[in-house]
């Protein structure tokens, strides 16, 4: 029995629970994979405002997230915690990109729940991480930058694809090949082997962002290159800092302009 897409997509972003969203994620995208689906536009999307999340973590300000270091037992769990809480929200923004932005091709809606289910398995391997450090998600605080930038990009698919996986996500290319240097040094193989995963697979969910911008500009006649250096500048709302990882930017979708023009904004 084929389902409708945004409705499932709508239902899997508002469960609170981690275990049933991840269930239900997977079962979405078995139906898409089997092309069990059909688009249901009629269905209203979500109140950007009520993403499912559990009670924990506490959300509080990004300044007072614990930072420890990583040569210790409780700093290893600070880290693969942050990142958790990233993949979490990651589901939410992937499941909400797929429900939220209507008329594009089917192909983008395959897309991002693809990214759903990815994020998913990240999500599971950190969680599993954190058992084996004798740890859980929501043990500690966490910040909500990430949902932040979903509710400020719902008016256009083109201004959520250039500011998430363009900005966003893309820090995560810069910043992981760091953090795995750092685990290597204090011997942490476990945590290094889900880094690598994610930073595989998120190479893979930039360029899908970079693929529709590219997509949505060219729908609105828009270059992009000057489109996204005036979205940085008008709607961000903060700084774009280096050092760039440019060969995977590279790969994922960024034009040597672009990374020139990012060089440039230091």
């Amino acid at each position: 029995m084929n389902l409708g897409l945004f409705a499932a997509t709508a239902r899997c972003l508002l469960l609170r629970d981690p275990a049933a969203k991840c269930l239900a994620v997977a079962e979405l995208h078995a139906a898409v994979t089997a092309g069990a689906y059909y688009l249901d536009a009629d269905t209203p999307a979500p109140r950007v405002d009520q993403p499912g999340r559990p009670e924990l973590p506490v959300l509080t300000d990004p300044a007072k997230v614990p930072r420890r270091r990583l040569g210790t037992a409780v700093g290893r769990v600070a880290l693969v915690h942050a990142v958790a809480h990233i993949e979490f929200n990651a589901i939410n923004l992937a499941l909400d990109a797929a429900c939220r932005f209507r008329g594009m091709p089917e192909a983008y809606y395959r897309d991002w729940i693809s990214v759903a289910a990815d994020e998913v398995r990240h999500f599971k391997l950190l969680s599993h991480r954190l058992a084996d450090l004798g740890a859980s998600y929501g043990d500690l605080p966490a910040h909500n930058g990430l949902w932040e930038m979903a509710e400020r990009t719902t008016d256009s698919c083109l201004v959520r694809m250039a500011l998430v996986p363009r900005v966003l996500e893309a820090r995560g290319l810069d910043v992981t090949p760091g953090l795995i240097e750092r685990l290597q040094q204090v011997g942490d193989g476990a945590s290094i082997a889900v880094l690598e995963v994610i930073l595989a697979e998120e190479l893979r969910h930039v360029a899908i962002g970079s693929h529709w911008f590219n997509y949505c500009c060219e729908l609105e006649g828009k270059i992009p290159l000057a489109t996204f250096l005036d979205l940085l500048a008008t709607r961000y709302g903060g700084t774009v800092r280096g050092p760039f990882n440019t060969k995977a930017r590279l790969a994922a979708g960024f034009t040597a302009s672009e990374m020139a023009a990012l060089e440039a904004l230091k």
